[in-house]
């Protein structure tokens, strides 16, 4: 599989610096009649109450809470059944958790103790007063229910903290587990994040996963429908995956319960299995003009509820090996909105519900 072939030359895309102040105004545009003059006024454009050309997280909880809510990362100490012998050994391909977490996560800390230090650091930066207690590195429901109702109490017993999100796996819950977050969520905002990554086995087989789609499928329908919000996270750029099978990506998870999605593109992080096959036998990964295309395509066939709560992977430049683009990833998401602006799109625009 050759670069060309899943990353077709720009189709006359230009690089222009838009004149907007992207954090105080956009450019406002009339999206098929759905806008009314009252809309344009309150620059109110798309179906997501905003004039953001796709459906923001960050916007959804400002709208749901009056004000900025922002994650406050945990280390639990979990570990995952791929990589501690259960299922397999290595963790997937990919993964380097060391790589994201953030500095007041330190061995040896409490989940209070990392809330704390956690709320005061996000304090200080933003400004914030409400924080959602984020469970991310490894799969925060691989242990008994009883060790989770101790972890999970600790960061909600913080006054400031709202919620939780719960990142795991999709072969780490079952009825007893997702009945404990169900009952949470009557008091508190509750999201679980289930890795997808793909939904095609050939590349959760590639990685490692160790699961199939089929169980990530169940995972969803377990709960669905329960109060508990679900995020799904997938990954684009696999060698293992043509163009249009990416593409398709969006069509597949715009089939189920989901409430929000991550995106991130592919990028190699030193320390992993991963990087260890890019450097003997290097693979092709998108550039960067090829990715921004790629999102913009990708979010025109999702659903136009679905949140969005990333649209590009980022790690700090001293674990990464590959891609190197040398931008942050909130000028990344700019340059994505920028594109949907360059063709007068927007989320959604290619989605109908017969496409499922």
């Amino acid at each position: 599989m050759n670069s060309p072939e899943r990353f077709p030359a720009s189709g006359g895309l230009k690089w222009q610096k838009v004149a907007v102040n992207w954090r105080a105004k956009q450019v406002i545009y009339l999206v098929e009649g759905r806008m009314t003059a009252r809309d344009f006024q309150n620059k109110r454009t798309f179906p997501w109450g905003t004039s953001r050309r796709y459906n923001a997280y960050v916007d959804y909880l400002r709208q749901r809470f009056g004000e900025r809510v922002q994650k406050v990362i945990v280390d639990a100490g979990f570990t995952c059944p791929n990589r501690d012998g259960r299922k397999g050994y290595g963790g997937c391909a990919y993964c380097n958790n060391d790589s994201f977490k953030p500095p007041y996560c330190r061995p040896g800390m409490s989940v209070k103790e990392q809330v704390e230090a956690g709320i005061e650091f996000l304090t200080r930066r933003y400004k914030v007063n409400r924080f959602i207690a984020y469970f991310q590195p490894y799969s925060n429901t691989y242990a008994s229910l009883e060790r989770l109702r101790e972890l999970y109490e600790q960061a909600l017993a913080h006054p400031q903290v709202i919620g939780l999100a719960v990142g795991t796996r999709s072969d780490c819950v079952d009825e007893e587990k997702i009945a404990y977050l169900q009952e949470l969520a009557r008091e508190y905002y509750v999201t679980i994040e289930y890795g997808l990554e793909s939904p095609y086995d050939k590349t959760l087989q590639w990685i490692n996963r160790q699961h199939d789609f089929r169980n990530w499928e169940e995972a969803v329908a377990l709960t669905a429908g329960r109060g508990i919000h679900i995020c799904a996270h997938v990954i684009l750029g696999f060698p293992t995956e043509t163009r249009e099978e990416m593409l398709q990506t969006a069509k597949i998870v715009s089939r189920y319960p989901i409430d929000y999605l991550k995106i991130h593109h592919l990028h190699v992080v030193r320390g992993t299995v991963l990087a260890k096959w890019y450097q003997e036998h290097p693979f092709p990964l998108p550039g960067y003009r090829e990715y921004v295309e790629l999102a913009a395509d990708f979010l025109e066939r999702l659903r136009p509820d679905i949140k969005l709560q990333r649209l590009v992977g980022e790690t700090h430049p001293r674990h990464l090996l590959a891609p190197r683009w040398g931008l942050r990833a909130d000028v990344i998401q700019r340059h994505i909105e920028a594109e949907l602006q360059r063709r007068q799109s927007y989320q959604g625009k290619h989605f109908t519900a017969s496409q499922n």
